[in-house]
């Protein structure tokens, strides 16, 4: 059945609005070429969107065309200020950009594992109203929450776990107190880091992969056919709890350690390490001790194999190559699980220690899983990196905004 006029109307605002956020400013005529619309009914959309305060008048087209056919619209970035908010297990960090998605302020802070709830809730709350302020933000419209631990698919809720700290939990709701008007959003940070590699990192070109997140902890996130799958329980990619060979006993339904974790999480890569003789100064990294490991080892590799290389460089990289095929060989093992049940076609290896491992883990990786499944895979190494949770929380709260101020009301 044909659209009824308002229906088509609010598809055609949609339209030119989502070209003029993924195109940038453009001149009615480009959008008539663009949409395929008529002449009078983009003279039609751009009054409406103009009268609903989305779009404006932002410059002239080419120096030498004067009058309206050169004026150029864009949205109207300043109607509404979107926050987004990466809640790791000792700190929380925080950006506020405009509608579009231009970062305007950001920051972010520590706080310790003997930090009380109360405390460690108005650190983090105190560090958004900061950031916002600084961002020139009256009022947020939407807050993006990246956190680990399970999402309820229902309610949407962060669920509890003895293994995360309490107050992850309650800044959900102090958030939404603080900010009455803001619609808070929270999701899983894994997932939240494949979204981000979806549209801006390495996975641009897959509609199904699986990112593996490699940071203080191990998670995955599944995106089939496009859409990002989170399960019945929203427990999609808890690989941490995947029973593996080589640990002291199998997971338990209240402790991963036993399983996938106890192989691949931030400490069992440094203690690996140090079996290998690699160490780094925690001072000295401005990053997580495993992935400063992790980053260590690859330039000795590729030190050793530079021009001026010494018995030094050698006897280090003699070190580092067999480190990091053991945690290759750790890393096959999920990987091999997950590609034998998913057959995802492309493995991204995410968070601050994947982007560290960089090409040449991501390299032994693939070669292995090669020789353990019949299921061509690639492996590649993050885009992004830590900063991937940050940028899925920021897109998904754009996205959000969008959605709901993208259909004008209908005159």
């Amino acid at each position: 059945m044909p659209a009824s006029p308002s229906t088509a109307r609010v598809i055609n605002d949609r339209l030119a609005l989502r070209l003029l956020q993924q195109e940038g400013p453009l001149t009615a005529g480009q959008l008539k070429q663009l949409t395929g619309l008529s002449r009078p009914t983009v003279a039609d959309l751009v009054e409406r969107l103009t009268d609903a305060r989305l779009i404006t008048v932002v410059g002239e087209a080419g120096a030498q065309r004067r009058g309206p056919n050169a004026k150029l619209y864009g949205i109207v970035a300043d109607r509404a200020h979107l926050a987004a908010l990466d809640v790791r297990t000792e700190s929380v960090s925080v950006v506020v950009s405009d509608l579009v998605g231009a970062v305007l302020a950001e920051a972010s802070v520590p706080i310790g594992g003997d930090t009380g709830t109360g405390p460690a809730v108005e650190q983090a709350v105190t560090l958004v109203e900061r950031v916002a302020k600084e961002a020139g933000a009256d009022r947020l419209h939407t807050v993006g929450i990246g956190a680990p631990g399970l999402i309820d698919p229902v309610t949407g809720e962060l669920r509890d776990s003895s293994s995360l700290p309490a107050w992850h939990r309650r800044l959900v709701a102090a958030l939404q107190e603080r900010f009455p008007e803001a619609r808070v959003n929270v999701e899983n940070e894994t997932n939240l880091a494949a979204l981000a590699e979806q549209r801006d990192g390495v996975a641009r070109d897959r509609d199904t992969f699986v990112l593996l997140w490699l940071g203080h902890g191990t998670g995955a996130a599944v995106v089939l056919d496009g859409s990002l799958r989170r399960g019945a329980s929203g427990g999609t990619g808890e690989i941490g709890f995947l029973p593996v060979p080589g640990t002291s006993g199998p997971p338990s339904a209240l402790d991963c350690a036993g399983g996938f974790h106890s192989l691949a999480g931030s400490a069992a890569i440094v203690e690996l390490a140090e079996t290998y003789g690699l160490t780094v100064d925690a001072a000295s990294v401005p990053e997580p001790l495993a992935a400063g490991v992790v980053r260590a080892a690859v330039a000795l590799v590729a030190g050793a194999s530079g021009e001026h290389a010494g018995d030094e460089d050698a006897k280090g990289s003699g070190a580092s190559e067999r480190f990091l095929d053991a945690f290759a060989d750790r890393l096959a093992l999920g990987v091999a699980a997950v590609v034998a049940v998913l057959d995802p076609g492309c493995v991204v290896l995410g968070g601050e220690v994947g982007q560290a491992g960089g090409e040449v883990l991501a390299g032994r990786v693939e070669e292995r899983v090669r020789r353990m499944s019949p299921l061509a895979t690639v492996v590649r190494t993050t885009g992004l990196g830590g900063s991937a949770v940050l940028r899925g929380a920021l897109l998904t709260a754009r996205d959000a905004a969008q959605d709901e101020l993208f259909t004008p009301p209908d005159r």
